[in-house]
């Protein structure tokens, strides 16, 4: 009877397999997206395409059994579901994202990792490398070109150097030099330049991150410029400067960027009205930087900003 009886119980494993939580990948996903109300935004973020944060979102929202977005030809939407986890997932990856930080403070690493705007890594960055490297020989630095700061608190970087008004949440900024705007154009065509009203004759160079900076500075010296889509766009202000160079029109010059061809000569600035932006050359830290980014971060702002003139 014994063994009938046991024969009725409901039989258990020993060691049971435990509902698994769900990836890493998924949460960290949906938590880009809902902040971004946007795929292709969390995918820029994250590194990935557009198509596998869906993917992502997807699984997690199966693995709930609810949906977590309402999508719709204009966009996505968060559901209330979504939007009363949002709060809580951003608080969490900013806490993993800072313990991440300890971990990078705590080891020692010789390697610096450097985000820059890609018109200042290749125009004001990279040709101070060589003395930065000499002055601290023991220190590698990386330089990765970015369209905008990276958030400390979740992207590994230590440092980075961009145009900005205020620090962005997470960071410090020790400024370098306030963003000063002025034509610039090779000296021959400077000869034909008497007043600022002679521009309206010559093709204007512009780069698409800055498409304001021609009219700020018309309206700064209280003259009726071209609308500078009879001129040329450049995605890159290095192939604008390089067209200035060249004599194929009249550059918008940021003063940080072309003082060095300023010096050499190879720019003149054709007219005297400089025009602040209202932006700042900024370095940008962590809240708390390691030990390696601090001394470039020192000895960065011991340096000239500008070169002199010869």
């Amino acid at each position: 009877m014994a063994g009938v009886a046991a024969l009725g119980k409901p039989q258990m494993a020993v060691n049971p397999p435990r509902p698994r939580m769900p990836p890493l990948n998924a949460l960290r996903a949906f938590e880009a997206a809902a902040r971004h109300e946007s795929f292709a935004k969390a995918a820029d973020e994250l590194g990935v395409t557009p198509a596998a944060v869906s993917h992502q979102v997807k699984a997690l929202e199966a693995w709930l059994g609810s949906p977590l977005f309402v999508r719709h030809a204009q966009g996505l939407h968060l559901t209330e579901a979504g939007r009363s986890a949002l709060p809580s997932f951003s608080t969490a990856f900013d806490a993993l994202g800072l313990a991440v930080q300890e971990l990078r403070i705590s080891a020692p690493r010789p390697q610096v990792s450097i985000a820059a705007l890609p018109s200042i890594a290749q125009l004001w960055l990279a040709p101070r490398l060589p003395a930065l490297r000499s002055a601290h020989p023991a220190l590698r630095p990386s330089i990765h070109a970015l369209e905008e700061p990276p958030d400390f608190r979740r992207e590994p970087f230590d440092l980075a150097i961009f145009f900005t008004r205020h620090a962005p949440p997470g960071s410090r900024a020790f400024k370098l030099c306030d963003d000063i705007i002025f034509p610039v154009c090779a000296p021959a065509l400077a000869r034909q330049l008497k007043t600022p009203a002679d521009l309206a004759s010559q093709p204007l160079l512009w780069d698409t991150t800055w498409t304001s900076d021609w009219s700020l500075w018309f309206e700064a010296t209280d003259v009726k410029g071209p609308p500078i889509e009879t001129g040329s766009e450049f995605s890159l202000y290095s192939m604008a400067l390089q067209a200035a160079v060249d004599g194929a029109g009249v550059l918008m010059g940021h003063e940080a960027l072309v003082s060095r061809a300023l010096a050499a000569g190879l720019l003149v600035a054709p007219f005297p009205r400089r025009v602040p932006s209202g932006l700042s050359l900024s370095i940008l830290a962590p809240d708390r930087p390691p030990a390696h980014a601090v001394e470039i971060v020192d000895w960065l702002l011991a340096q000239p900003p500008l070169p002199s003139s010869p």
